[in-house]
């Protein structure tokens, strides 16, 4: 199942040490099977209030964007960025191949029922 690292990234100043983290992450995240799928991209804010900007990272799965996150590679060039952007940066999974919310909402109903 596919997972994902998600940042919301604010306050983000050009710097040397963020290009350089820029030209180094692909590296990082490709032995991981990960890929860019949102990056410096704009973004519509249809609810609330989202400043910045939106990264999305794909993975062929939880363990893999894991191993990524923890890796020695990443985590030598984390401090680029987090020394100059601040963020939230998430590892989620995602959901099936036919996934179905109806279900959800079905385990929803009957748990409110059984209250």
């Amino acid at each position: 199942m596919p997972a994902y690292a998600i940042a919301h990234l604010r306050d983000a100043a050009p710097h040397p040490e963020i290009a350089e983290y820029i030209e180094r992450i692909p590296a990082t995240f490709e032995p991981y099977g990960g890929r860019f799928l949102v990056h410096v991209t704009p973004h519509e804010t249809k609810e609330g209030s989202w400043p910045g900007h939106v990264v999305v990272i794909g993975f062929p799965g939880i363990e893999e964007a894991r191993a990524w996150w923890d890796s020695p590679a990443y985590q030598e060039i984390a401090p680029l960025r987090s020394r100059h952007i601040e963020g939230d940066i998430i590892l989620v999974e995602g959901v099936p191949e036919g996934y179905d919310p109806t279900v959800t909402a079905k385990v929803m109903r009957d748990a409110l029922r059984d209250e």
